[in-house]
């Protein structure tokens, strides 16, 4: 799967991750179910910065009220997040319209044999200045 697929199945979907969030930060750990066309996935979002779709394994960090993805290549994909309740709506970045994806239960590990990509460096950012 390419990088612009498996960001397009992260965020072009509808349905996955309850979300809890405090006044300092978002939980996004969590098993999310999304929805591609007529297929259910099952997005796992870990609490050591990992995200996993099948084999495809990337690595996330909120900055603000944004969800930065990259896939170890050291390019960020940006999109802004809004939390409520059991919801997360994702917008901006490679998508047309808003996505609302909903958690179903706890992040499974990931296995050893599962590497996590590098991250950029903190200095790394998704657009040109």
């Amino acid at each position: 799967m390419t990088r612009c697929a498996f960001l397009a199945l992260l965020c072009s979907t509808a349905a996955a991750p309850a979300v809890a969030q405090t006044a300092h930060r978002a939980r996004l750990e969590g098993d999310w179910l999304a929805r591609a066309g007529d297929e259910l996935r099952h997005i796992m979002v870990r609490s050591d910065s990992s995200a996993q779709f099948g084999d495809q394994v990337a690595r996330w960090r909120v900055v603000g009220d944004s969800l930065w993805i990259t896939l170890g290549d050291g390019v960020w994909q940006v999109y802004g997040m809004k939390l409520g309740g059991d919801k997360l709506t994702l917008s901006g970045g490679d998508l047309e319209k808003p996505v609302t994806l909903r958690r179903v239960g706890p992040p499974t590990p990931r296995a050893d044999t599962i590497p996590l990509p590098p991250p950029p460096p903190a200095t790394e950012r998704a657009w040109d200045d």
